[in-house]
């Protein structure tokens, strides 16, 4: 690096510093991977909104959310193991590749397909149409697993908590965009030129993302080469850090009580409204994204990121209880953006554990694990309630017995079934947290993390070893 600057002020060429090139290409891969995942939830949206408006089947929606956490769960691990396998860069450049060939893919069998076949439950076509671009959305799975582990890579220890939020404000960003712009596509354009953009964004970020150079170390594995699917080395892992069992449990029991929302929500909000107005109500509440990522980044987690875990977690349910007791626009309005405003704390809080307690040349199998396991719970509660809601709630609290029961709580309209769903898991949510407080687990994680940060010189050696311009090079990190 000496050599590199003495050569730059012989030059007359301004160089940068270690910790300004690392800055800067952690600011690249993040805006890099808003945009492929702007790309995607931009058309996964769009393809939400069709499937129920086409169809009027909670049943359909759920089934698709569930599959969508069901494919993280799978793919969880194999990808965390790519992720440590080969260099970061590598990868990502991988997963634009296929979701590009996937969306195309998926395109050709919307426009090949008749209309009335397409949205036919009955047949394959619909199931073949959402699977491959549900597919293609997953692969994007990999470029969030990768981020994680380049903030411990690129960002020193202080600031990662900062790092998180700020990820969490570009999260919210591209959440408030896809939300906006697909109600409004599907709405005015179609779903056709929802695909089409779709596919444009995502080959703009694979562009930039040639262009990128990524510092980073090399890392020997005394275990040796990190196997394609390295279910045991994560979960050694895992269990050598006191508590860290516990923490992905819990946050499994919580995104299984968090698949009802993700299952219902949008027949929730397509019940109130039409789909270019739950749109953009639900982008403008994706705002609240922003403001929480961006409290984290100016303010950081505090001394003790579990604590500010689960606090997060009792208000998430609080919220969740609350804004469907009436069914009102303004109080879904308001619970989505408090909701959202929320959400960053939850996830910023456990990422920046885990990059500080899980060696970085295992984070991308640890991550990948976390992901695995925590993402399964929300496919079996999602898969569960869409029947439920569909053959018995929702029928249930429509009639004059079911009225009388909960009109008290719940007020008159016609959502009143999916909101008894809401208030029924919120207070479950509710129990498990408050448990959560008095665990062993809760004071072993508080313990492990107050002990130090096993990563805190990776970041000054991602300046050593930096890969060669050619993106498409060599690789393997170094064993």
């Amino acid at each position: 690096m000496t050599g590199l600057r003495l050569m730059g002020a012989v030059l007359g060429c301004p160089v940068l510093s270690d910790q300004a090139r690392r800055t800067r290409a952690f600011n690249h891969v993040l805006g890099n991977t808003a945009a492929a995942m702007l790309s995607t939830m931009f058309l996964w949206f769009g393809i939400t909104f069709w499937a129920y408006l086409e169809t009027r089947s909670v049943l359909a929606t759920s089934i698709m959310g569930g599959a969508y956490m069901l494919g993280m769960a799978v793919l969880g691990v194999p990808f965390g193991s790519l992720i440590d396998r080969y260099r970061k860069h590598l990868v990502m450049v991988w997963s634009a590749v296929g979701t590009a060939l996937l969306f195309v893919a998926a395109g050709a069998v919307f426009v090949l397909t008749p209309a009335d076949a397409l949205t036919d439950l009955r047949r394959p076509w619909f199931w073949i149409f959402t699977g491959i671009s549900l597919a293609g959305a997953l692969l994007v799975m990999l470029r969030g697993l990768a981020l994680a582990t380049c903030v411990t890579m690129l960002v020193e220890s202080d600031r990662r908590a900062r790092a998180n939020g700020l990820v969490g404000a570009v999260n919210g960003l591209t959440m408030l965009v896809t939300g906006v712009l697909s109600g409004l596509a599907y709405g005015q354009l179609g779903m056709g030129w929802l695909i089409l953009i779709s596919l444009a964004a995502i080959l703009g970020s694979l562009v930039h993302l040639l262009l990128i150079r990524i510092p980073e170390p090399t890392i020997v594995h005394a275990e040796g080469t990190p196997k394609a699917v390295d279910f045991k080395a994560a979960w050694l892992t895992i269990i050598a850090v006191p508590g860290l069992v516990g923490l992905i449990l819990f946050t499994t029991l919580n995104n299984l009580l968090g698949g009802v929302f993700m299952g219902l929500m949008d027949p929730y909000g397509l019940d109130l409204m039409s789909v270019e107005a739950w749109g953009v109500l639900f982008g403008l509440g994706s705002i609240g994204l922003i403001v929480g990522g961006t409290l984290i980044a100016k303010f950081g987690l505090g001394a003790k990121p579990l604590r500010t875990l689960l606090l997060a977690c009792v208000a998430l349910w609080i919220v969740s209880g609350g804004f469907t007791l009436r069914e009102s626009v303004v109080a879904l309005g308001v619970g989505i953006f408090l909701y959202m405003t929320i959400m960053p704390f939850i996830e910023a809080a456990e990422q920046t554990l885990l990059q500080r307690v899980v060696p970085f040349e295992k984070q991308g199998r640890v991550f990948g694990f976390a992901a695995a396991v925590e993402s399964s719970a929300a496919p079996m509660s999602a898969f569960f309630i869409g029947p439920m809601a569909e053959f018995w709630l929702i029928p249930y609290a429509g009639s004059p017995q079911g009225r009388a029961d909960w009109g008290w709580l719940l007020g008159e309209g016609n959502a009143r079934g999916i909101a008894l769903v809401f208030v029924l898991f919120s207070v479950a949510g509710l129990v498990v947290t408050g448990a959560a407080f008095l665990t062993r687990t809760y004071r072993l994680l508080n313990a492990s993390y107050a002990a130090g940060d096993v990563n805190a010189d990776v970041a000054e050696a991602a300046d050593d070893g930096v890969p060669g311009p050619n993106p498409l090079g060599k690789g393997h990190v170094g064993h």
